[in-house]
């Protein structure tokens, strides 16, 4: 009797200690466990091993700086501008030549070359100084004046002037930047142009800074900043609706104290009969001359408004000394006469002129690829 007792207090003592063991087991399992937002921590990594030789190298990319684009030259926007207004200005041309080639030049034949200059905007003055010296090479001269074709070329080209200086002033002097300030009224495409131009620039290997002083629409400044990085080209902003004259002194510090080549300034876009904003417009002007002159005012027209063109040109003018012109949707017009007109309105060139919609459509004007798309 004694025994049996010793043999079950034995297998319950066994017992106690199996299950003890199993709870403290599971115990230690649960507290292993990583619950939810605890840190778990990555086993050891192997030691890397050398590679076996023969096998294939396999190396992690380095992160790639954003690519910039490479604008055109200008040789590829000069035959452009030749292909776009042969499209959009031939007609004037053929029409002209058609006139001139018939066999007899009557009164009825040169009111007919007169309503077609006048028509395409080239002016009253202009025109009648055309049809004057067509009339005495071509009727008084007979056939001994040559080719209609030759001859008109000739004329044309002489009234669009080849003798204007059109070379953009861009670089500065004594080691100041170049200040280049663009000014229009709404819609005609400057800050387009400015953007455009400054590729244009970076193509030439000009260090090029952007003052976005057209601070009351964003998205204007926005649509610069986009311009200036496609190409690597900084732009200077200010806060929305702040004064444009000291965003414009801001760029122009920055181009001094950086010793870069061209500043580039954006303005608001101004109506013509608004005193107040052309007056602004005279204030920025003088602000930014505080540091470097103003090398190049621009005034950017749109060439379908014909001759609401011309006086735009006019009041701007009296505003700032406007020393070039830069003619938008050139391609988009049949009017090419506007070039003689606004360069005799100002006794300034036409130094570029915007072909389309592309980023490289600006090209510089050239008289004799003008005349030549004129003629087909």
């Amino acid at each position: 009797m004694g025994d049996l007792l010793f043999l079950i207090i034995g297998l319950v003592v066994v017992a106690a200690l199996v299950v003890g063991g199993l709870l403290v087991g599971g115990r230690r399992r649960r507290i292993g466990t990583p619950t939810a937002g605890t840190d778990i921590i990555a086993p050891p990594r192997e030691e890397a091993t050398a590679p076996v030789e023969g096998a294939p190298v396999v190396e992690e990319a380095a992160p790639s700086a954003p690519t910039l684009e490479r604008p055109e030259g200008t040789a590829s926007r000069l035959v452009r501008l030749r292909q776009r207004l042969a499209g959009s200005q031939g007609g004037l041309g053929r029409g002209l030549l058609g006139l001139l080639s018939r066999d007899r030049l009557d009164e009825d034949t040169w009111e007919a070359i007169e309503d077609s200059l006048l028509t395409a905007d080239v002016g009253v003055a202009p025109t009648q100084q055309l049809v004057d010296n067509l009339r005495t090479r071509l009727r008084v001269g007979g056939k001994e004046a040559g080719d209609p074709r030759a001859v008109l070329r000739d004329e044309l080209i002489q009234l669009v002037d080849p003798a204007m200086d059109r070379r953009l002033q861009v670089s500065g002097a004594d080691g100041k930047p170049g200040v280049v300030l663009v000014v229009g009224v709404n819609g005609t495409g400057k800050t387009t142009t400015v953007g455009k131009l400054a590729r244009i620039l970076v193509a030439e290997n000009h260090s090029v800074v952007l003052g976005a002083a057209d601070t009351f629409r964003a998205a204007a400044v926005d649509q610069l900043a986009t311009w200036g990085d496609r190409v690597g080209v900084e732009v200077v902003r200010g806060p929305e609706g702040g004064d444009p004259a000291s965003v414009a002194f801001q760029a122009v510090q920055e181009g001094v104290d950086r010793g870069l080549d061209t500043v580039l300034i954006d303005t608001a876009g101004r109506l013509q009969n608004k005193a107040g904003l052309m007056d602004e417009l005279g204030k920025v002007k003088r602000v930014i001359e505080k540091q470097a002159p103003v090398t190049e005012v621009l005034l950017v027209l749109d060439a379908t408004t014909g001759q609401n063109g011309l006086v735009q040109a006019r009041v701007f003018s009296e505003i700032d000394d406007v020393t070039g012109i830069v003619l938008t949707k050139l391609d988009g017009s049949a009017k090419g006469g506007i070039v003689v007109a606004v360069q005799r309105e100002l006794g300034v060139p036409v130094k570029l002129v915007g072909l389309g919609e592309g980023a490289d459509d600006l090209a510089p004007f050239d008289p004799g690829a003008f005349v030549d798309a004129l003629l087909g």
